[in-house]
């Protein structure tokens, strides 16, 4: 999964505090960059939460301070060949995502930083136990997020006991790469570059998505807009790169995806129905349960029948409850209305961007109802339109 970034914008009242040992070489443009951020969290935040901004703040340092060019990772004669071969490959697909794809052409994705870690950072996300409606924390610029990320496991699962001991159903969710929105070069890193090439430029794609609309406060519209270019994006790839074999994976991976999420919102759907109603809070705790072990289920009945959908085993092996379930649909729920969108516009990345750019600026109510006539096919729903 890719997230966007909201830790440089929870930035603490005080100066950037160095790791030990670490010397601080950013260019200028950055430290001016952060000087400005920092300003509005300071006129913004009242310095609260300062233990929580401050692991941000270091924990984005320490990934810009790890970076290297890939051109000089690639022209060095010391690079492991396997890096060497799949820095190599994010080059053309950095290249192919501006040329074709028509996503910002900068720096981001052209260093890359070794975290000597699985996860670039940790999302925790949490729900009551009775609701399917995510938590969630706002902040300057990224607006109200669904989750709240650590650079640290350990601080991620401290919080996340917190939340439980409050009643929260809760999840915590390793994050391989994210977005500071283009205000960082964003480095290719060690936690995804051992991706295959298909997970490397969904991934990649999706990431320089959010660089071009962002709505504060609105996750769905925001992931399920990257979603829809790192669909095409991908699919785009393989017509010019792949071979028949590869475009039959992805049509096969693509497919395995929208069964593993329609069987998942079912079941949602069957627990937001089961709050919705007037059964007391015991019974209520007894259905949910019910209904999670009936989801489970159906997956293995589901995999017994097809095996390739053994690749869901680490995500059914979690302890399922709100959030988790809650997380899955962040991605997708808009995801058909934006697809809609750009076949309705000839495929033209261009054209896209600028109906979804227009479309971001509205509010948030008339945004839904624009998508949900694209989803259904109405062509009436051009912005601007009643």
């Amino acid at each position: 999964m890719s997230m966007m970034l909201q830790y440089l914008n929870r930035l603490p009242c005080f100066g950037f505090i160095p790791l030990p040992g670490t010397k601080v070489t950013l260019p200028i443009l950055r430290i001016l960059r952060l000087a400005m951020i920092v300003g509005q969290a300071i006129w913004l935040s009242a310095c609260a939460n300062l233990p929580y901004y401050a692991q941000a703040v270091n924990g984005h340092f320490e990934v810009l301070h790890r970076s290297q060019p890939i051109s000089t990772i690639i022209a060095s004669p010391d690079t492991d060949q396997k890096l060497k071969h799949s820095l190599t490959k994010v080059v053309q697909l950095r290249e192919f995502a501006s040329r074709e794809l028509k996503l910002p052409d900068n720096l981001s994705y052209t260093s890359y930083a070794d975290l000597e870690r699985p996860y670039v950072v940790w999302n925790v996300f949490a729900s009551p136990e009775l609701s399917l409606k995510l938590k969630t924390w706002c902040f300057v610029q990224a607006g109200c997020v669904n989750y709240r990320g650590f650079f640290s496991q350990a601080k991620a699962e401290s919080y996340a006991e917190e939340l439980r001991n409050k009643g929260y159903d809760v999840y915590v969710g390793g994050v391989r790469a994210y977005s500071t929105l283009g205000w960082f070069s964003d480095p290719v890193l060690n936690t995804f570059i051992s991706y295959s090439e298909m997970n490397l430029a969904r991934l990649i794609f999706h990431e320089l998505a959010h660089q071009v609309v962002y709505v504060p406060g609105d996750s769905i519209f925001n992931e399920s807009f990257a979603s829809a270019v790192e669909h095409e994006g991908v699919k785009r790839w393989f017509e010019s790169n792949g071979t028949a074999s590869e475009q039959a994976a992805l049509s096969a991976r693509q497919h395995r995806e929208k069964v593993f999420t329609d069987l998942v919102l079912r079941h949602r759907k069957r627990l937001q129905e089961l709050f919705n109603t007037d059964l007391s809070d015991t019974e209520k705790r007894t259905r949910k349960a019910r209904i999670f072990e009936e989801l489970r289920d159906e997956f293995i009945r589901l995999k017994a029948e097809k095996t390739e959908f053994s690749s869901y085993d680490q995500w059914f092996a979690q302890k399922l409850n709100n959030a988790l379930l809650a997380t899955v649909s962040i991605y997708t729920q808009l995801l058909p209305a934006f697809q809609a969108i750009l076949m309705q516009h000839d495929n033209d990345m261009e054209r896209f961007f600028e109906v979804v750019t227009k479309m971001s600026k509205l509010p948030k109510n008339e945004r839904n109802i624009l998508l949900q006539k694209a989803a259904e096919g109405n062509q009436s729903w051009v912005v601007g339109e009643r």
